[in-house]
């Protein structure tokens, strides 16, 4: 009988311990070959409706700054710009906030780090690579702005490590007060100050291709008045419409790992995380730099994209828009944080455009007022979004695991079931 027991126990241990680490062969190692992996998702396929909403928006994604270069309409593509930008930064901060649950006031401190850790490294790699190659420099910039930022991330964590709710927020928001004003203090000569970045006499070269693209690229058509170039900002946003994309897929990737396991643990209950086995203090560290680390990307694409930079951006009114986007969109849902950069940012920036554009007609200081009013408008927008939506635009939808699998027809197997309890049975006896 204690032998049973034991065994059983062993059993059940086993099982339990394969189930925290994630592997996933473990149910086949415990019960045999008749068993099926463990932790394989039991979400169902995306209907056809949504892969063809898919792709017409990559479609329009595709051809909305070609239309509105063409027409000339460059606020709203600037408008676009600063909306991928600042999207990728929350997708950075939706790491912690919505997959690990730890709140971040400062987001904007890693943005910073980002941008002048390529504003400072650019112009000494353009010299190295030299004239012909220098315009590959932005790839180098953009890696190392990225890992710095994770660095900074990464010294970050060490102090809160035992932080939460409230306490983890003034910390955050107090860590990114400092970097805003170390910036402006411009400590060993790196930031230059209120100037900003490149010094005098020094320029951010191009990206690659930029010129090629300039000279080869354009055509237009004189009855619609529509005259298309390759103009920078063009450029830029298909190169922050790909970072974008690679954000999105390196941090789902993640979130269905072993680790974005253990964020969701955390995120649920901590101490119960830690007594089933999760390396609470790891979950943490990593999530401090991976999301530092795409804001740094962010800011990189931003100091080339502008040509310069100076630390007026990076105040704590920016942290919160960052903060608003990933609450008000879902946190922890990727989906939800990009229709919440749409929004959150879009629409005062499109109220202004409208106000400039269409009502100059009803009054003097009709644009001037309805464009000063966006934020109020903003707000207001928020407070309703708050009340009926709780969970944000799009909440975060539960992962579902089969234990053992699924069958042909989305059923469970019956032979998981015999399975176990042959194993149960040949195990206790």
């Amino acid at each position: 009988m204690n032998n049973s027991t034991h065994t059983s126990s062993n059993t059940t241990a086993a099982f339990e311990d394969q189930a925290v680490k994630g592997a996933g062969s473990s149910a086949e190692k415990i019960f045999g070959g008749m068993a099926k992996p463990m932790f394989k998702s039991s979400g169902k396929k995306k209907s056809p409706l949504s892969v063809a909403l898919l792709i017409l928006l990559l479609v329009f994604l595709l051809i909305a700054p070609i239309y509105l270069q063409g027409m000339n309409e460059m606020y709203l593509l600037s408008s676009m710009i600063l909306i991928g930008l600042f999207t990728i930064s929350a997708l950075g901060l939706n790491i912690l906030v919505g997959y690990a649950g730890m709140l971040d006031f400062g987001r904007m401190a890693f943005y910073a780090v980002g941008a002048y850790s390529a504003a400072i490294i650019a112009v000494p790699i353009a010299s190295l690579l030299g004239e012909t190659l220098q315009m590959w420099t932005f790839p180098f910039a953009l890696v190392f702005a990225g890992l710095m930022a994770a660095l900074v991330g990464w010294v970050l964590s060490l102090p809160v490590m035992r932080l939460r709710g409230d306490y983890l927020a003034i910390v955050t928001l107090g860590f990114g007060e400092i970097v805003r004003i170390t910036i402006q203090n411009n400590p060993f000569g790196l930031t230059n100050g209120m100037l900003g970045l490149p010094n005098r006499g020094e320029t951010i070269p191009a990206p690659p291709f930029l010129d090629w693209l300039r000279e080869t690229v354009y055509w237009s058509i004189n009855d619609l008045n529509f005259h298309f170039m390759v103009t920078r900002n063009v450029y830029w946003y298909y190169v922050i419409l790909l970072v974008l994309i690679l954000a999105v897929i390196v941090i789902r990737r993640q979130d269905h790992s072993r680790l974005g396991r253990s964020w969701a643990a955390m995120r649920e209950d901590e101490v119960a995380a830690t007594a089933m086995g999760v390396n609470v203090t790891k979950a943490k560290t990593w999530a401090f730099v991976l999301g530092s680390f795409w804001g740094g990307v962010a800011g990189a694409c931003f100091v080339f994209q502008m040509g310069a930079v100076s630390p007026e951006p990076f105040n704590f009114f920016n942290s919160v828009i960052v903060l608003a986007v990933v609450v008000i969109g879902g946190m922890g849902s990727i989906p939800g944080v990009i229709l919440g950069g749409v929004l959150i940012l879009g629409f005062p920036e499109f109220i202004r455009w409208f106000a400039m554009n269409h009502l100059a007609d009803i009054g003097e200081g009709i644009p001037d007022l309805v464009s000063n009013l966006r934020n109020l408008l903003l707000g207001l927008f928020m407070v309703v979004m708050m009340i009926f939506r709780t969970k944000g635009l799009i909440p975060m939808k539960p992962k579902n695991y089969a234990l053992f699998g699924l069958g042909k027809d989305n059923e469970p197997d019956p032979n998981d079931g015999a399975a176990s309890t042959s194993a149960a049975s040949k195990g206790g006896a």
